[in-house]
């Protein structure tokens, strides 16, 4: 019985599972914590994975790992492997001036000529969450670490590399040293930087190698250095190789994982994290997923990207060769945190609370702009309640506003998936948020459609010891092999409950930021 691991390096915590290759069967798991803030040292990710790995029993016996990760985290590396500075992470929008500078200046000056370009470029128009964007902060604000950074990463190729041997030089913990020309990513994950096209033909050079040169790896796009350099202001930086979706990037150090296995672990090319939870949820063109955690997302997998010039959907790859369309919010259970703090209530109170209370609260709705805000590109906006009236002055009215705006910013999403004409066959509804009764009773009035709640689990995780298994059974056959057919349960079904007049005031109100 072969075993495989899964490992979820998120914004919040490290989460590891051990599952059976062949079945999917969970077998152990473990998880740290990782601090809070918008930047932070790499090192705590590593700290967190080790004490992850001793909670899950170790893993010493498994033949396989793969780590899904925040996407888009700003990881830069000196020549010796050493951070140049704390990571910035996804949700930090110091760099939304950057990413309108970057939009112009592709644009010659024109910023609607200027999101279509970089649309059409790499998927995605720009906002403050993507790589590109962080490295032009730091060319401005930080000469001095700019010149020094030799090579750029994300935050799950720079796990992976760890979990290699490699890392600082002189670091105990970093047997083999600071090979970075050993950096390694996937599509998925590098088509959110900014400066990754997943879309290139094979004739237009295939991915990027890890030493700066053009690779020969068909069908795994390549690196746009002409928009890396338009960033930093230089492309003479290592990027990581990118490998296709069955790829072992290497070997697990022993010290590691897969000390007890012959040949040792091999490691998985990864994921970002959304397309970690696609391939964990088993998704296929038609599967829409909308994922309630620290972020809102709202994920469709379909056989090409889009385009969106107007940046309200990301076109990103999957982890499996298809593409995947994100709407990403930066507002989504930290909403209903929010909403808790104001209450001074638990989850279950705010749940009963807001469904005490009418669809619609009676007009109060809130624009839940708390952080500001990815889609739409509003980094500076603030949240506005609109509607208070001695009628909607009540806590009821307060808990279900704030999980309806939730929603309806969610919802706008999946409305901007249909005006591209991406097909929508199945609804399903993850994250932790996913759990509670309110939400769950909500969500079908607000989205006015059926919707499948599958059994609460670590789909990120899954996904990546999913992948981990694919690459495992791939280099044992010798040749492509389809990915392992891992069931997941769908523990409830909400039916289509529509409600338009949530929608509605949610939509009169929403600009007026």
């Amino acid at each position: 019985m072969p075993l495989v691991a899964g490992v979820d390096s998120s914004t919040q915590s490290c989460k590891i599972v051990v599952r059976d290759a062949d079945t999917g069967r969970l077998v152990r798991s473990g998880s740290a914590k990782h601090p809070d803030g918008t930047e932070v040292d790499p090192q705590h990710w590593w700290d967190a994975f080790g004490e992850a790995a001793r909670a899950a029993g170790g893993l010493d016996d498994v033949a396989a790992i793969a780590v899904g990760g925040q996407q888009h985290g700003l990881v830069a590396l000196d020549a010796e492997g050493r951070v140049v500075r704390p990571a910035l992470l996804w949700n930090d929008t110091r760099s939304a001036g950057s990413a309108e500078d970057l939009i112009r200046e592709l644009g010659d000056g024109d910023r609607e000529a200027g999101a279509q370009r970089w649309a059409d470029a790499v998927g995605s128009v720009l906002v403050a969450s993507l790589t590109v964007t962080k490295l032009r902060w730091v060319r401005d604000n930080e000469p001095e670490n700019a010149a020094r950074i030799a090579a750029v990463a994300l935050p799950h190729d720079w796990l992976s590399w760890r979990i290699a041997g490699y890392g600082p030089a002189g670091d105990p913990s970093a047997p083999l040293g600071p090979q970075l020309d050993k950096l390694f990513t996937d599509r998925s994950d590098a088509s959110g930087t900014g400066y990754y096209d997943a879309d290139a033909a094979a004739s237009d050079g295939g991915a990027a190698g890890a030493d700066g040169a053009d690779g020969a790896d068909e069908g795994v796009g390549a690196y746009r250095r002409d928009l890396l350099r338009l960033a930093l202001g230089r492309d003479d930086v290592v990027l990581p190789r990118v490998l296709a979706p069955t790829e072992a990037g290497g070997v697990a150090h022993a010290s590691v994982a897969g000390a007890d296995v012959e040949g040792g672990a091999l490691i998985g090319p990864g994921a970002g994290d959304n397309a970690g939870a696609s391939l964990g949820l088993g998704m296929r063109p038609g599967d829409i997923a909308i994922s309630i955690g620290t972020s809102g997302v709202v994920s469709a997998v379909a056989p090409t990207r889009t385009a969106d010039g107007s940046g309200a959907i990301n076109g990103f790859a999957d982890a499996t060769g298809n593409s995947l369309m994100l709407a990403v919010t930066l507002n989504a259970a930290r909403v209903l945190d929010a909403a808790r703090t104001v209450l001074d209530v638990e989850f279950d109170e705010l749940a009963r609370l807001a469904l005490a209370a009418p669809p619609g609260a009676d007009g109060l709705v809130l624009v839940p702009y708390l952080e500001g805000e990815r889609t739409p590109n509003r980094p500076d906006a603030t949240g506005t309640l609109h509607g208070i009236r001695l009628k909607t002055s009540t806590r009821e009215h307060l808990a279900r506003a704030y999980v309806e705006g939730m929603l309806c910013g969610l919802a706008d999403g999946l409305d901007a998936l249909r005006a591209l004409d991406v097909p929508i066959e199945r609804v399903m509804l993850i994250g932790g948020a996913a759990q509670s009764p309110a939400v769950q009773q909500i969500a079908p009035q607000v989205f006015g459609v059926s919707i499948a709640v599958p059994e609460p689990g670590e789909y990120v995780a899954d996904g990546a010891a999913r992948q981990a298994a694919w690459v495992l059974a791939a280099a044992r056959a010798g040749e492509a092999v389809d990915a392992p057919e891992w069931s997941t349960t769908v523990a409830t079904t909400l039916d289509a409950d529509p409600q338009p007049e949530i929608r509605e005031q949610y939509a009169a109100v929403r600009d007026l930021v």
